[in-house]
């Protein structure tokens, strides 16, 4: 095998796992769903390494705030969905407390208790 391509050989889903796990719990809870996301591992290699390299572009803080970020909207984010966060800034954005809990500042917005039904 040619000296260039060695180097790879290195790269390891452990590896990977550490890397993210030093970024934050946010960003391993990334890698573990791509490394999950891949019948063969190997094949996760090139999206782990895509995404934990955004790092050296953005910072590791923003990283690890774009990733809880696509946590929020999907359970197996990617590459392009963190790139998009962090290109748009909208890991600088602070997420509203109405938008975690899921209720809406307007009156008219019918929830859980609405439905359940009650005595009439």
């Amino acid at each position: 095998m040619p000296a260039s391509h060695q180097q790879y050989m290195q790269w390891n889903a452990e590896r990977f796992r550490e890397w993210a796990g030093k970024i934050g719990a946010n960003a391993a809870a990334v890698i573990e769903a791509i490394i999950a996301g891949y019948k063969v591992e190997a094949q996760s290699h090139k999206s782990c390494m895509a995404v934990l390299k955004l790092s050296d572009t953005y910072t590791p803080e923003r990283l690890e705030t774009a990733c809880a970020k696509a946590l929020s909207y999907t359970p197996r984010p990617n590459y392009k969905n963190i790139q998009a966060i962090l290109k748009s800034g909208q890991d600088k954005i602070p997420q509203t407390p109405s938008a975690e809990s899921g209720k809406s500042d307007f009156g008219f917005t019918r929830g859980a208790d609405y439905y359940k039904g009650g005595n009439k």
